[in-house]
């Protein structure tokens, strides 16, 4: 047996021209064993991972696509949000400009309104003052024409006798009577 574990620990020291053996440099192995596997998986696996790039590589162009497309249309109705905006804006603009112009308006013609409820009051107000006036006027003339009668009355009755009496009954017929021929 002793033969057998020396043979393993020389292996390591044999020259590699046509012998079979074991290498026991970790690092020489390392790399050997790597670049036969790597180059197993690259011939063998080369279409399994080329497939599975391609299949990735669809699907981020897929997105791309369905991203564009999203921005377009988001883009789409921006450009249609932002003239909604402009035209409401405008809109509210000429909303304030008329309502602005309206209440000027209204407020003037309340003013005129208000200045021909004034002039109609001072109208009525004169015109009241005028018929006041005037009807005051005439129960002062009603009143001096019946003291005025009165007191003539008073001096008629005081100074005349029945003799003047009928003599001036008599003139006031005589003129009655001349009126009356005059208008026939």
């Amino acid at each position: 047996m002793k033969n057998v574990t020396d043979s393993f620990v020389f292996l390591g020291h044999w020259p590699s021209a046509g012998s079979f053996g074991f290498n026991t440099d970790i690092l020489a192995t390392n790399l050997i064993n790597l670049s036969v596997v790597l180059g197993v998986l690259i011939f063998f696996g080369k279409g399994v991972l080329s497939d599975l790039l391609d299949n990735r590589k669809e699907r981020i162009l897929k997105t791309i696509r369905n991203s564009e497309e999203l921005r377009g249309k988001a883009i789409e109705q921006l450009e249609k949000a932002r003239a909604r905006l402009k035209k409401v804006e405008m809109d509210a603009d000429q909303f304030r400009v008329n309502g602005y112009s309206e209440i000027e308006r209204e407020k003037m013609n309340l003013i005129n309104s208000t200045y021909k409820t004034l002039e109609q009051f001072e109208n009525y107000k004169n015109e009241t003052i005028q018929f006041e006036q005037q009807k005051a006027i005439n129960q002062v003339r009603q009143r001096v024409f019946q003291q005025a009668l009165q007191g003539a009355l008073g001096t008629l009755n005081s100074c005349l006798n029945n003799e003047l009496h009928l003599r001036t009954i008599n003139a006031n017929i005589g003129m009655f009577g001349a009126m009356k021929e005059i208008t026939d």
